[in-house]
């Protein structure tokens, strides 16, 4: 097991050296960058300041400004030694910092990154609370009205957008038009610091009851057909009918012998309901509820050629998920003892 961890791990770095390195080739070629991106914002202010002479400002912007601009981005040095150096100060997670915003990248992480935590914590363990027992109860009454009435309902949830029931539930329950009963904006409210602990506990919750409800009624319908369909393939095979027919109860047959065993198929898909609880679809949901996260400045970075938000970033996310695929996969031991890593087979 310890051999099969440390080539896991080992096998991490030429996926994330492949990863930066697809991205930095790609940038090379995308049109535009942060040193036009700063004329064109310097030229549009101009503009709105001083009408027509905004054009000729711009237009007489001096060569050797524009090269030390480029000199301060590390634009004037060859791609392959911005490359090198690249890699070297991401090795010591030295990301740099942000050209637009002139912050240290890590410094813009971890200020985006409670709002992405609150949202892919949640959502990951509300999905997997109501989507494995309520999978479990269709499988045991497959056929029957409930199933069939609860199938309906989870697939009209996972058929509708989550920015679409978003701006429902703004319309509804965010003073939209009908009621105010929850804040539209940030993650809580602006006297956070002088609520009691009690209070602030409820305030946190009470800012993310719609974003999260949008997120969990679009995540939790594939998990729950998997768990479904999982336990019902489980509960045909050999072996549960000769447990019941050993005496024992349906209960003990269910939780004892076909759990186990129907909980595999649902551990391979851990990595995937994290990773995608934090970023798949958080984007929309953050700019619609006004929450500053991780998604929202990836977002941001890629359309302002910010490039060291954008690598950084991807180079975090593509670590953690990795990271968390490992974990998966040691779960399988703990479901499946069977299971043995670093075998003769593998």
């Amino acid at each position: 097991m310890f051999a099969y961890i440390v080539k896991r791990i080992l096998l991490m770095v030429p996926t994330l050296l492949g990863a930066l390195t697809m991205t930095f080739v790609v940038i090379q070629f995308v049109p535009g960058g942060p040193v036009e991106t700063l004329m064109a914002e310097a030229s549009a202010g101009a503009n709105a300041d001083g009408g027509g002479g905004g054009y000729r400002a711009s237009r007489e912007v001096e060569a050797e400004q524009i090269a030390e601009l480029k000199r301060l981005y590390g634009f004037d040095k060859p791609a392959h030694v911005r490359y090198v150096e690249m890699v070297g100060n991401f090795l010591r997670f030295d990301f740099g910092r942000s050209f637009l915003q002139n912050k240290d990248v890590w410094t813009l992480l971890r200020e985006k990154l409670p709002v992405s935590i609150s949202l892919g914590l949640w959502t990951f363990f509300i999905s997997y609370l109501i989507s494995i027992p309520l999978g479990i109860s269709k499988a045991v009454r497959e056929g029957t009205r409930f199933d069939t009435v609860t199938t309906l309902l989870v697939l009209v949830g996972y058929a509708v957008p989550g920015f679409v029931l978003g701006v429902l539930l703004i319309v509804v329950f965010a003073g939209g038009t009908f009621l105010d009963w929850f804040p539209l904006r940030g993650l809580v409210s602006d006297n956070w610091s002088e609520l009691s602990w009690p209070a602030r506990i409820a305030d946190y919750f009470w800012h993310l009851t719609l974003p999260l409800t949008c997120l969990v009624i679009g995540s939790f319908a594939v998990l729950t057909m998997l768990t479904k369909n999982t336990f019902v393939e489980e509960m045909r095979k050999q072996y549960v009918l000769v447990a019941r027919a050993k005496g024992l109860s349906a209960r003990k047959v269910l939780y004892k012998h076909i759990f186990r065993n129907a909980l595999i198929p649902l551990v391979t898909g851990f990595p995937a309901a994290f990773i995608g609880a934090f970023f798949a679809g958080s984007v929309l949901i953050e700019t619609l509820f006004s929450l500053d996260g991780l998604g929202l400045l990836a977002y941001e970075s890629v359309l302002r050629r910010d490039y060291p938000v954008v690598l950084g970033s991807l180079y975090l996310f593509t670590l953690m998920g990795l990271v968390v695929k490992l974990v998966a996969d040691l779960l399988y031991v703990v479901v499946d003892p069977r299971v043995q890593f670093g075998s003769a087979g593998r």
